[in-house]
């Protein structure tokens, strides 16, 4: 039995080049061989929804070459990954913004998802120029407009209604976010989505991160009780009880 949808935020790969004397672009490209694993482990194990930050719309304030480096990582892996995830049945969306991205970058998107719009097996997420608060405005942007436009009132506008304006609408919450390096943040993550998102925050830096880690981050998502806001079922039962 697995969660429907992991979320993953690989982070470490500057860290790991540094510890290992290489340049950051070093670790970028070993992320991308983890990334091909978990990926390749997901459609294996039957996984539904596999979620991956891949760009934040903070990094573009990395210094140029690096950013040069993911942007060219991104293009690789459509290139050199597309037809192999395609031939698997895996379906990729989209979420960020694309309206500051180049010409050549929103094709490169948009190609991903139409080839494999009709895709029934794994359902993988790449959040690119992706921050969740800025998904949010641009949420709440939409629904200015319909609201002027008449669309929908203000009466209208309830969490489910925000939720269906968001890059997100046709995708549940994540069930498990794990993060690698150690750090304990979201850093700007899916930020609405994790409401109720269980979190494990991983002490490896991503390109060492395996598939024995997942399973274990897995089976440890599998030993805690989601409430959801209410009570531990023994609670509940005590309560009936007296």
């Amino acid at each position: 039995m697995l969660p429907c949808h992991i979320a993953i935020i690989m982070d470490g790969n500057g860290r790991w080049a540094r510890a290992r004397k290489l340049p950051r672009v070093a670790g970028h490209r070993a992320g991308m061989k983890t990334l091909r694993t978990i990926v390749h482990h997901a459609i294996n194990i039957g996984l539904k929804w596999l979620t991956l930050y891949a760009f934040s719309s903070e990094n573009w304030s990395r210094p140029a070459d690096e950013v040069q480096c993911l942007l060219s990582l991104l293009k690789l892996f459509i290139y050199h990954d597309l037809t192999k995830l395609h031939a698997n049945n895996v379906r990729v969306h989209v979420i960020g913004n694309r309206s500051n991205l180049a010409k050549d970058i929103i094709a490169l998107l948009h190609q991903a998802e139409m080839l494999t719009e009709k895709n029934t097996g794994l359902d993988l997420v790449v959040a690119f120029n992706y921050g969740s608060r800025n998904e949010i405005v641009r949420a709440v942007r939409k629904i200015a407009i319909d609201i002027i436009s008449g669309k929908i009132t203000g009466d209208d506008i309830t969490d489910t209604l925000l939720a269906s304006y968001l890059d997100t609408a046709k995708i549940p919450d994540p069930d498990l976010i794990i993060r690698t390096s150690g750090e304990m943040r979201l850093s700007n993550f899916l930020l609405w989505q994790a409401a109720y998102s269980e979190f494990s925050f991983v002490p490896c830096f991503w390109p060492d991160f395996s598939v024995s880690d997942f399973e274990e981050t897995v089976a440890s998502f599998y030993a805690r009780e989601r409430r959801f806001g209410n009570l531990k079922r023994s609670d509940s039962i005590r309560e009936v009880a007296l």
